[in-house]
């Protein structure tokens, strides 16, 4: 609208001009130049009869043909309404400039849904052998059981004394020592034992079996004019390293087990029930 407005007003004084410049052009030059006489000055008319005057004696007669191009003020009511003049349009594709500087990269968006797996692909060719893996640790079986006899009588003396044995019956994977005379665990669980023993005559029989450095059962016979098989078992829960054993006691009062190179008289048994690790 301000565009429109400017330049309706360039054209009406464009026009204006242009009208006072023929009028000053039709006026004759003998009333240009005459001068006024002194004291012959007529009164001064009012607007009406100016224009009245004015449009006598430069409108057309009655017998005249009106001009051609007729000059109209921009203030008459009758002003046609001019074009208005168009704006000039910029293309602001040919004012690109240079290409700016990177910016800063921006935040990560949200991850996207997971898409479906894809089909499989070819089997690879197949790799070269790997090197050879350090050694792992020892297995450790689930059963243990060993059966070992003594065929030599023993007698207390001073101090006390483990029982050693020095036949092997069984000794699965050889957890019972025959040197120490002792059971090691290495497959934590239950355990169940037996001591089988020969009294001796006239003497008393008194001995323990023992885990680690612990006096579990006793295996006891007072003294008697006749020899007699004692035994003694029980039932032990084992941890790994646990150690079991015989053991005679020393000798308070004469204290002996009876046996022979002919027969044994003398036997400790024990076997592992259920390990550690079963639920």
């Amino acid at each position: 609208m301000g565009s429109r407005r400017l330049g309706l007003v360039l054209a009406c004084c464009l026009l204006l001009a242009f009208a006072c410049g023929l009028v000053l052009g039709r006026m004759p030059r003998g009333t240009q130049e005459q001068p006024e006489q002194e004291g012959t000055r007529e009164p001064p008319m009012d607007h009406a009869e100016r224009d009245e005057e004015e449009h006598e004696k430069y409108g057309p007669r009655q017998d005249e043909e009106a001009p051609a191009s007729r000059c109209l003020r921009c203030c008459d009511p009758a002003t046609p309404v001019y074009q208005a003049i168009p704006v000039p349009q910029i293309n602001i594709t040919i004012l690109k400039g240079e290409k700016g500087d990177r910016g800063d990269r921006g935040l990560q968006g949200k991850y996207g849904k997971t898409g479906s797996v894809g089909a499989r692909g070819h089997t690879g060719p197949k790799g070269q052998k790997g090197s050879m893996g350090a050694p792992g640790d020892r297995s450790k079986n689930h059963y243990a059981a060993f059966s070992v006899g003594r065929k030599k009588p023993l007698h207390s003396n001073d101090y006390y004394q483990t029982v050693i044995f020095d036949t092997e019956f069984v000794n699965l994977y050889s957890h019972f020592n025959m040197f120490t005379g002792k059971f090691y665990c290495y497959v934590p669980g239950i355990y169940f034992f037996s001591l089988n023993v020969h009294t001796w005559n006239q003497k008393e029989t008194y001995l323990h079996i023992m885990k680690n450095a612990e006096e579990v059962v006793i295996l006891y016979a007072q003294v008697s004019d006749r020899s007699i098989m004692q035994s003694q078992s029980l039932m032990l829960e084992l941890r790994d390293q646990d150690e079991v054993w015989v053991r005679l006691f020393k000798g308070e009062r004469e204290n002996a087990i009876f046996s022979d190179e002919f027969d044994t008289y003398i036997t400790f048994s024990g076997y592992l029930v259920k390990p550690a690790n079963e639920p």
